[in-house]
Protein backbone atom coordinates (compact mmCIF):
# COMPACT_ATOMS: atom_id res chain seq x y z
CA UNK A 1 0.00 0.00 0.00
CA UNK A 2 2.86 2.34 0.81
CA UNK A 3 4.39 1.89 -2.64
CA UNK A 4 1.11 2.68 -4.33
CA UNK A 5 0.65 5.85 -2.28
CA UNK A 6 4.15 7.00 -3.11
CA UNK A 7 3.60 6.33 -6.81
CA UNK A 8 0.49 8.54 -6.76
CA UNK A 9 2.10 11.50 -5.01
CA UNK A 10 5.83 10.97 -5.65
CA UNK A 11 8.47 12.29 -3.22
CA UNK A 12 10.69 15.34 -2.85
CA UNK A 13 13.92 14.91 -4.81
CA UNK A 14 16.06 15.62 -1.76
CA UNK A 15 16.11 17.22 1.70
CA UNK A 16 17.06 20.70 0.42
CA UNK A 17 14.14 20.76 -1.99
CA UNK A 18 11.76 19.83 0.81
CA UNK A 19 13.17 22.55 3.07
CA UNK A 20 12.83 25.14 0.28
CA UNK A 21 9.27 24.06 -0.50
CA UNK A 22 8.14 23.93 3.13
CA UNK A 23 9.83 27.25 3.91
CA UNK A 24 8.18 28.74 0.83
CA UNK A 25 4.84 27.48 2.11
CA UNK A 26 5.43 29.06 5.51
CA UNK A 27 6.95 32.30 4.20
CA UNK A 28 4.12 34.32 2.77
CA UNK A 29 2.13 37.49 3.23
CA UNK A 30 2.06 36.77 6.98
CA UNK A 31 5.83 37.25 7.23
CA UNK A 32 6.29 40.24 4.95
CA UNK A 33 2.93 41.98 5.25
CA UNK A 34 1.62 41.11 8.71
CA UNK A 35 4.67 40.50 10.93
CA UNK A 36 6.22 43.99 10.53
CA UNK A 37 3.03 45.87 11.34
CA UNK A 38 2.04 43.74 14.35
CA UNK A 39 5.61 44.11 15.61
CA UNK A 40 5.16 47.86 15.20
CA UNK A 41 1.85 47.78 17.05
CA UNK A 42 3.30 45.79 19.97
CA UNK A 43 6.51 47.56 20.89
CA UNK A 44 9.19 46.03 18.66
CA UNK A 45 12.05 44.20 20.43
CA UNK A 46 10.13 42.77 23.37
CA UNK A 47 7.53 41.41 20.96
CA UNK A 48 10.28 39.77 18.88
CA UNK A 49 11.64 37.92 21.93
CA UNK A 50 8.20 36.64 22.89
CA UNK A 51 7.54 35.64 19.28
CA UNK A 52 10.76 33.60 19.18
CA UNK A 53 9.81 31.86 22.44
CA UNK A 54 6.41 30.99 21.00
CA UNK A 55 7.99 29.54 17.86
CA UNK A 56 10.05 27.22 20.10
CA UNK A 57 7.24 26.21 22.48
CA UNK A 58 4.31 25.98 20.07
CA UNK A 59 5.35 26.23 16.44
CA UNK A 60 8.14 23.66 16.25
CA UNK A 61 6.40 20.91 18.31
CA UNK A 62 3.25 21.09 16.17
CA UNK A 63 5.28 21.18 12.96
CA UNK A 64 7.17 18.04 14.04
CA UNK A 65 3.85 16.35 14.88
CA UNK A 66 2.30 17.26 11.53
CA UNK A 67 5.29 16.17 9.45
CA UNK A 68 5.37 12.89 11.40
CA UNK A 69 1.70 12.23 10.60
CA UNK A 70 2.28 12.93 6.92
CA UNK A 71 5.38 10.76 6.69
CA UNK A 72 3.67 7.94 8.60
CA UNK A 73 0.43 8.08 6.60
CA UNK A 74 1.78 8.96 3.12
CA UNK A 75 -1.64 10.33 2.16
CA UNK A 76 -3.55 13.62 2.14
CA UNK A 77 -3.99 15.11 5.66
CA UNK A 78 -7.38 13.67 6.60
CA UNK A 79 -6.52 10.21 5.29
CA UNK A 80 -3.04 10.27 6.85
CA UNK A 81 -4.44 11.03 10.30
CA UNK A 82 -7.11 8.35 9.81
CA UNK A 83 -4.43 5.80 8.92
CA UNK A 84 -2.25 6.68 11.92
CA UNK A 85 -5.32 6.59 14.19
CA UNK A 86 -6.13 3.09 12.92
CA UNK A 87 -2.54 1.95 13.49
CA UNK A 88 -2.73 3.22 17.09
CA UNK A 89 -6.26 1.86 17.71
CA UNK A 90 -7.55 5.39 18.28
CA UNK A 91 -10.97 6.75 17.35
CA UNK A 92 -11.44 7.43 13.63
CA UNK A 93 -12.87 10.83 14.63
CA UNK A 94 -9.28 12.06 15.00
CA UNK A 95 -9.15 12.26 11.20
CA UNK A 96 -11.31 15.37 11.50
CA UNK A 97 -8.17 17.20 12.69
CA UNK A 98 -6.62 16.56 9.28
CA UNK A 99 -9.88 17.38 7.54
CA UNK A 100 -10.06 20.73 9.32
CA UNK A 101 -6.61 21.50 7.96
CA UNK A 102 -7.62 20.80 4.37
CA UNK A 103 -10.77 22.93 4.76
CA UNK A 104 -8.83 25.75 6.43
CA UNK A 105 -6.17 25.79 3.72
CA UNK A 106 -8.80 25.83 0.98
CA UNK A 107 -10.80 28.66 2.53
CA UNK A 108 -7.64 30.66 3.29
CA UNK A 109 -6.52 30.42 -0.33
CA UNK A 110 -9.89 31.71 -1.54
CA UNK A 111 -9.17 35.13 0.01
CA UNK A 112 -5.36 34.86 0.08
CA UNK A 113 -5.44 34.82 -3.73
CA UNK A 114 -7.31 38.13 -3.67
CA UNK A 115 -4.63 39.79 -1.50
CA UNK A 116 -1.92 38.27 -3.71
CA UNK A 117 -3.74 39.89 -6.63
CA UNK A 118 -3.45 43.26 -4.87
CA UNK A 119 0.32 42.80 -4.65
CA UNK A 120 0.47 41.79 -8.31
CA UNK A 121 -1.40 44.91 -9.39
CA UNK A 122 0.85 47.09 -7.24
CA UNK A 123 3.91 45.88 -9.16
CA UNK A 124 2.57 47.69 -12.21
CA UNK A 125 1.55 50.74 -10.20
CA UNK A 126 5.12 50.96 -8.88
CA UNK A 127 6.66 50.43 -12.32
CA UNK A 128 4.51 53.23 -13.79
CA UNK A 129 5.57 55.60 -10.99
CA UNK A 130 2.06 56.11 -9.64
CA UNK A 131 3.37 56.64 -6.08
CA UNK A 132 5.56 59.62 -6.96
CA UNK A 133 4.41 62.95 -5.52
CA UNK A 134 1.37 61.42 -3.78
CA UNK A 135 0.44 62.24 -0.20
CA UNK A 136 -1.00 59.79 2.32
CA UNK A 137 -4.60 60.74 1.64
CA UNK A 138 -4.18 60.29 -2.11
CA UNK A 139 -2.59 56.85 -1.68
CA UNK A 140 -5.33 55.78 0.72
CA UNK A 141 -7.88 56.81 -1.89
CA UNK A 142 -5.94 54.96 -4.61
CA UNK A 143 -6.04 51.76 -2.57
CA UNK A 144 -9.72 52.22 -1.66
CA UNK A 145 -10.65 52.81 -5.30
CA UNK A 146 -8.65 49.80 -6.44
CA UNK A 147 -10.19 47.26 -4.05
CA UNK A 148 -13.72 48.61 -4.65
CA UNK A 149 -13.63 47.62 -8.36
CA UNK A 150 -14.71 43.96 -8.52
CA UNK A 151 -13.90 43.56 -12.22
CA UNK A 152 -10.29 44.60 -11.70
CA UNK A 153 -9.86 42.46 -8.58
CA UNK A 154 -11.39 39.48 -10.36
CA UNK A 155 -8.85 39.71 -13.19
CA UNK A 156 -5.87 39.76 -10.80
CA UNK A 157 -7.32 37.02 -8.61
CA UNK A 158 -8.03 34.85 -11.65
CA UNK A 159 -4.44 35.28 -12.84
CA UNK A 160 -3.07 34.15 -9.47
CA UNK A 161 -5.38 31.12 -9.30
CA UNK A 162 -4.76 30.13 -12.93
CA UNK A 163 -1.00 30.19 -12.39
CA UNK A 164 -1.40 28.23 -9.15
CA UNK A 165 -3.46 25.54 -10.91
CA UNK A 166 -0.94 25.36 -13.77
CA UNK A 167 2.02 24.77 -11.44
CA UNK A 168 0.25 22.23 -9.20
CA UNK A 169 -1.18 20.34 -12.18
CA UNK A 170 2.37 19.63 -13.37
CA UNK A 171 2.99 17.46 -10.32
CA UNK A 172 5.34 17.45 -7.38
CA UNK A 173 8.74 17.50 -9.06
CA UNK A 174 7.87 19.24 -12.36
CA UNK A 175 5.52 21.74 -10.69
CA UNK A 176 5.98 22.50 -6.99
CA UNK A 177 9.70 21.72 -6.88
CA UNK A 178 10.62 23.79 -9.93
CA UNK A 179 8.54 26.75 -8.76
CA UNK A 180 10.01 26.82 -5.25
CA UNK A 181 13.57 26.20 -6.45
CA UNK A 182 13.32 29.42 -8.44
CA UNK A 183 11.01 31.55 -6.34
CA UNK A 184 12.45 30.99 -2.87
CA UNK A 185 16.05 31.98 -3.72
CA UNK A 186 14.73 34.83 -5.90
CA UNK A 187 12.50 36.11 -3.11
CA UNK A 188 15.34 35.94 -0.59
CA UNK A 189 17.68 37.76 -2.98
CA UNK A 190 15.13 40.52 -3.59
CA UNK A 191 14.55 40.85 0.15
CA UNK A 192 18.29 41.17 0.80
CA UNK A 193 18.53 43.82 -1.94
CA UNK A 194 15.82 45.85 -0.21
CA UNK A 195 17.54 45.42 3.18
CA UNK A 196 20.79 46.69 1.62
CA UNK A 197 18.95 49.65 0.08
CA UNK A 198 17.25 50.41 3.39
CA UNK A 199 20.60 50.39 5.19
CA UNK A 200 21.89 53.01 2.74
CA UNK A 201 18.88 55.31 2.45
CA UNK A 202 16.82 54.46 5.54
CA UNK A 203 17.28 54.83 9.26
CA UNK A 204 18.83 51.46 10.15
CA UNK A 205 20.03 52.63 13.58
CA UNK A 206 16.49 53.42 14.68
CA UNK A 207 15.34 50.09 13.25
CA UNK A 208 17.96 48.06 15.15
CA UNK A 209 17.02 49.85 18.37
CA UNK A 210 13.32 49.31 17.72
CA UNK A 211 13.58 45.61 16.80
CA UNK A 212 16.36 44.34 19.05
CA UNK A 213 16.43 46.60 22.13
CA UNK A 214 13.45 45.23 24.07
CA UNK A 215 11.31 47.63 26.06
CA UNK A 216 9.19 45.32 28.21
CA UNK A 217 7.15 48.26 29.50
CA UNK A 218 5.41 48.29 26.11
CA UNK A 219 4.59 44.59 26.30
CA UNK A 220 1.08 43.65 27.40
CA UNK A 221 -0.60 40.29 27.88
CA UNK A 222 -2.46 41.01 24.66
CA UNK A 223 0.91 41.44 22.91
CA UNK A 224 2.04 38.04 24.20
CA UNK A 225 -1.12 36.42 22.86
CA UNK A 226 -0.67 38.17 19.53
CA UNK A 227 2.89 36.84 19.30
CA UNK A 228 1.69 33.34 20.15
CA UNK A 229 -1.07 33.46 17.58
CA UNK A 230 1.21 34.77 14.85
CA UNK A 231 3.94 32.22 15.57
CA UNK A 232 1.29 29.54 15.08
CA UNK A 233 -0.09 30.95 11.84
CA UNK A 234 3.21 32.08 10.27
CA UNK A 235 4.52 28.49 10.10
CA UNK A 236 1.44 27.38 8.11
CA UNK A 237 0.40 24.96 10.83
CA UNK A 238 -3.00 23.20 10.91
CA UNK A 239 -3.66 24.20 7.29
CA UNK A 240 -2.88 20.78 5.84
CA UNK A 241 0.40 21.93 4.35
CA UNK A 242 2.93 20.32 6.69
CA UNK A 243 1.09 16.99 6.82
CA UNK A 244 0.87 16.96 3.03
CA UNK A 245 4.49 17.93 2.52
CA UNK A 246 5.50 15.36 5.15
CA UNK A 247 3.75 12.69 3.05
CA UNK A 248 6.27 13.42 0.28
CA UNK A 249 9.30 13.26 2.59
CA UNK A 250 12.02 10.76 1.62
CA UNK A 251 12.32 7.91 4.13
CA UNK A 252 15.71 8.76 5.66
CA UNK A 253 15.09 12.51 6.06
CA UNK A 254 15.14 13.74 9.67
CA UNK A 255 11.80 15.24 10.70
CA UNK A 256 13.26 17.14 13.65
CA UNK A 257 16.28 18.65 11.87
CA UNK A 258 14.28 19.76 8.82
CA UNK A 259 11.52 21.22 11.03
CA UNK A 260 14.13 23.26 12.90
CA UNK A 261 15.62 24.48 9.61
CA UNK A 262 12.18 25.50 8.31
CA UNK A 263 11.25 27.33 11.53
CA UNK A 264 14.59 29.16 11.56
CA UNK A 265 14.35 30.13 7.89
CA UNK A 266 10.76 31.33 8.32
CA UNK A 267 11.73 33.44 11.34
CA UNK A 268 14.78 34.83 9.53
CA UNK A 269 12.62 36.03 6.64
CA UNK A 270 10.20 37.70 9.06
CA UNK A 271 13.09 39.55 10.74
CA UNK A 272 14.60 40.49 7.36
CA UNK A 273 11.22 41.91 6.36
CA UNK A 274 11.38 44.16 9.41
CA UNK A 275 14.94 45.24 8.50
CA UNK A 276 13.74 45.99 4.97
CA UNK A 277 10.62 47.93 5.90
CA UNK A 278 11.27 49.84 9.13
CA UNK A 279 14.35 51.83 7.97
CA UNK A 280 12.18 53.24 5.17
CA UNK A 281 9.36 53.93 7.62
CA UNK A 282 11.58 55.67 10.21
CA UNK A 283 13.56 57.67 7.61
CA UNK A 284 10.33 59.14 6.29
CA UNK A 285 8.81 59.88 9.71
CA UNK A 286 6.05 57.33 9.22
CA UNK A 287 4.26 55.26 11.86
CA UNK A 288 5.64 51.70 12.38
CA UNK A 289 2.33 50.53 13.83
CA UNK A 290 0.34 51.63 10.80
CA UNK A 291 -1.61 48.38 10.67
CA UNK A 292 -2.55 46.47 7.51
CA UNK A 293 -2.10 49.62 5.41
CA UNK A 294 1.66 49.55 6.05
CA UNK A 295 2.34 47.71 2.77
CA UNK A 296 -0.28 49.19 0.44
CA UNK A 297 -0.45 52.78 1.71
CA UNK A 298 2.43 53.70 4.03
CA UNK A 299 5.29 52.12 2.05
CA UNK A 300 4.09 53.47 -1.33
CA UNK A 301 4.16 56.92 0.30
CA UNK A 302 7.84 56.36 1.13
CA UNK A 303 8.62 54.84 -2.28
CA UNK A 304 7.20 57.96 -3.92
CA UNK A 305 9.62 60.23 -2.01
CA UNK A 306 12.92 58.31 -1.78
CA UNK A 307 15.84 57.93 -4.22
CA UNK A 308 15.20 55.13 -6.76
CA UNK A 309 11.84 54.61 -5.07
CA UNK A 310 10.17 53.58 -8.31
CA UNK A 311 12.67 50.73 -8.82
CA UNK A 312 12.72 49.61 -5.17
CA UNK A 313 8.93 49.75 -4.97
CA UNK A 314 8.70 47.49 -8.02
CA UNK A 315 11.23 45.05 -6.54
CA UNK A 316 9.38 45.03 -3.23
CA UNK A 317 6.02 44.07 -4.73
CA UNK A 318 7.61 41.44 -6.98
CA UNK A 319 9.10 39.91 -3.84
CA UNK A 320 5.70 40.06 -2.13
CA UNK A 321 4.07 38.20 -5.04
CA UNK A 322 6.77 35.50 -4.95
CA UNK A 323 6.16 35.03 -1.22
CA UNK A 324 2.40 34.84 -1.75
CA UNK A 325 2.65 32.41 -4.65
CA UNK A 326 4.84 29.84 -2.87
CA UNK A 327 2.19 29.75 -0.14
CA UNK A 328 -0.67 29.54 -2.65
CA UNK A 329 0.65 26.38 -4.34
CA UNK A 330 1.10 24.81 -0.91
CA UNK A 331 -2.41 25.71 0.25
CA UNK A 332 -4.10 24.04 -2.75
CA UNK A 333 -1.94 20.90 -2.69
CA UNK A 334 -3.89 19.04 0.03
CA UNK A 335 -7.17 19.50 -1.84
CA UNK A 336 -5.64 18.28 -5.09
CA UNK A 337 -4.11 15.22 -3.41
CA UNK A 338 -7.44 14.39 -1.72
CA UNK A 339 -9.29 14.54 -5.07
CA UNK A 340 -6.69 12.22 -6.61
CA UNK A 341 -7.04 9.71 -3.76
CA UNK A 342 -10.78 9.90 -3.11
CA UNK A 343 -12.25 10.53 -6.56
CA UNK A 344 -9.64 8.85 -8.74
CA UNK A 345 -8.95 12.06 -10.69
CA UNK A 346 -5.77 12.53 -12.64
CA UNK A 347 -3.67 15.31 -11.15
CA UNK A 348 -4.52 17.79 -13.91
CA UNK A 349 -8.25 17.17 -13.44
CA UNK A 350 -7.95 17.50 -9.66
CA UNK A 351 -6.06 20.80 -9.96
CA UNK A 352 -8.65 22.25 -12.34
CA UNK A 353 -11.60 21.17 -10.16
CA UNK A 354 -9.95 22.59 -7.03
CA UNK A 355 -9.11 25.80 -8.91
CA UNK A 356 -12.66 26.30 -10.14
CA UNK A 357 -14.00 25.86 -6.62
CA UNK A 358 -11.49 28.41 -5.32
CA UNK A 359 -12.42 30.89 -8.06
CA UNK A 360 -16.11 30.65 -7.11
CA UNK A 361 -15.29 31.09 -3.41
CA UNK A 362 -13.01 34.02 -4.19
CA UNK A 363 -16.04 35.95 -5.49
CA UNK A 364 -17.15 36.37 -1.86
CA UNK A 365 -13.91 38.21 -1.09
CA UNK A 366 -13.72 40.10 -4.38
CA UNK A 367 -17.18 41.60 -3.89
CA UNK A 368 -16.63 42.24 -0.17
CA UNK A 369 -14.99 45.60 -0.94
CA UNK A 370 -17.47 46.89 -3.48
CA UNK A 371 -19.78 49.74 -2.37
CA UNK A 372 -23.29 48.58 -1.36
CA UNK A 373 -22.12 44.99 -1.70
CA UNK A 374 -24.21 41.88 -1.12
CA UNK A 375 -21.11 40.11 0.24
CA UNK A 376 -21.71 41.01 3.89
CA UNK A 377 -23.27 39.17 6.81
CA UNK A 378 -23.87 39.59 10.53
CA UNK A 379 -21.26 38.16 12.90
CA UNK A 380 -21.80 38.52 16.64
CA UNK A 381 -24.17 41.41 16.04
CA UNK A 382 -21.81 43.28 13.70
CA UNK A 383 -22.00 43.64 9.93
CA UNK A 384 -18.96 41.95 8.44
CA UNK A 385 -17.81 41.41 4.87
CA UNK A 386 -17.35 37.80 3.77
CA UNK A 387 -13.63 38.56 3.45
CA UNK A 388 -13.53 39.37 7.17
CA UNK A 389 -15.71 36.38 8.04
CA UNK A 390 -13.48 33.95 6.11
CA UNK A 391 -10.38 35.45 7.71
CA UNK A 392 -11.95 35.26 11.18
CA UNK A 393 -13.31 31.73 10.79
CA UNK A 394 -10.06 30.25 9.48
CA UNK A 395 -7.54 32.18 11.60
CA UNK A 396 -9.46 32.23 14.87
CA UNK A 397 -11.36 28.94 14.81
CA UNK A 398 -10.22 26.32 12.28
CA UNK A 399 -6.45 26.80 12.63
CA UNK A 400 -6.20 26.89 16.43
CA UNK A 401 -8.64 23.99 16.87
CA UNK A 402 -6.88 21.96 14.18
CA UNK A 403 -3.49 22.59 15.80
CA UNK A 404 -4.87 21.73 19.23
CA UNK A 405 -6.25 18.38 18.03
CA UNK A 406 -3.00 17.52 16.23
CA UNK A 407 -0.98 18.21 19.41
CA UNK A 408 -3.37 16.16 21.56
CA UNK A 409 -3.50 13.28 19.07
CA UNK A 410 0.26 12.91 18.69
CA UNK A 411 0.92 13.71 22.36
CA UNK A 412 -1.63 11.31 23.85
CA UNK A 413 -2.65 8.70 21.25
CA UNK A 414 0.39 7.92 19.11
CA UNK A 415 2.61 5.05 20.27
CA UNK A 416 5.62 6.73 21.89
CA UNK A 417 8.15 4.04 21.03
CA UNK A 418 7.26 4.32 17.32
CA UNK A 419 7.34 8.12 17.55
CA UNK A 420 10.74 8.05 19.25
CA UNK A 421 12.10 5.63 16.66
CA UNK A 422 10.94 7.85 13.80
CA UNK A 423 12.22 11.10 15.31
CA UNK A 424 15.56 9.58 16.39
CA UNK A 425 16.48 12.18 19.02
CA UNK A 426 17.90 11.93 22.52
CA UNK A 427 15.58 10.63 25.24
CA UNK A 428 15.69 13.94 27.16
CA UNK A 429 14.68 16.01 24.11
CA UNK A 430 12.02 13.45 23.19
CA UNK A 431 10.48 13.65 26.66
CA UNK A 432 10.48 17.44 26.45
CA UNK A 433 8.74 17.29 23.05
CA UNK A 434 6.08 14.93 24.39
CA UNK A 435 5.51 17.21 27.40
CA UNK A 436 5.09 20.19 25.09
CA UNK A 437 2.60 18.33 22.88
CA UNK A 438 0.63 16.87 25.78
CA UNK A 439 0.41 19.88 28.08
CA UNK A 440 2.21 23.13 27.27
CA UNK A 441 1.24 23.60 23.62
CA UNK A 442 -2.47 22.76 24.16
CA UNK A 443 -2.69 25.20 27.10
CA UNK A 444 -1.12 27.97 25.02
CA UNK A 445 -3.41 27.32 22.04
CA UNK A 446 -6.52 27.20 24.23
CA UNK A 447 -5.52 30.54 25.80
CA UNK A 448 -5.13 32.14 22.38
CA UNK A 449 -8.35 30.59 21.10
CA UNK A 450 -10.45 31.70 24.05
CA UNK A 451 -9.02 35.21 23.89
CA UNK A 452 -9.52 35.57 20.13
CA UNK A 453 -13.15 34.48 20.19
CA UNK A 454 -13.82 36.73 23.16
CA UNK A 455 -14.74 34.05 25.70
CA UNK A 456 -11.89 35.17 27.94
CA UNK A 457 -10.27 38.59 27.83
CA UNK A 458 -6.73 38.72 29.23
CA UNK A 459 -5.51 42.09 30.49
Amino acid sequence: MSDKQQSIHSQWSNKLTYILAATGAAVGLGNIWKFPYIMGENGGGAFVLVYLACIALVGIPIMIAEVYLGKKGRLSPMRSVAKVAQQNKASPLWQLAGGMGVLAGYLILSFYAVVAGWACAYIFKAVKGEFAGQDSQALQQTFANFISEPSSLLIWTSCILALTVFVVARGLQAGLEKATRFMMPAMLLLLIIIVAYSSLYGDMAATISFMFAPDFSKLTVESVLTALGHSFFSLSLASGIMIMYGAYLPEKTSIVKTSLWIACADTLVALLAGLAIFPIVFANGLEPGAGPGLIFVTLPLAFGQMPAGQLIGSVFFIMLVFAAFTSAIALIESSVAWLVEKCGFRRVQAAIVAGIGLWVLSLLSVYSFAPDTWATTDLFGESKSYFDVLDYFTSNILLPLGGLFIALFVGWKVNKSELASELNISQAIFQLLVLLLKVVTPIFIIAVFLNLIGVVQFS
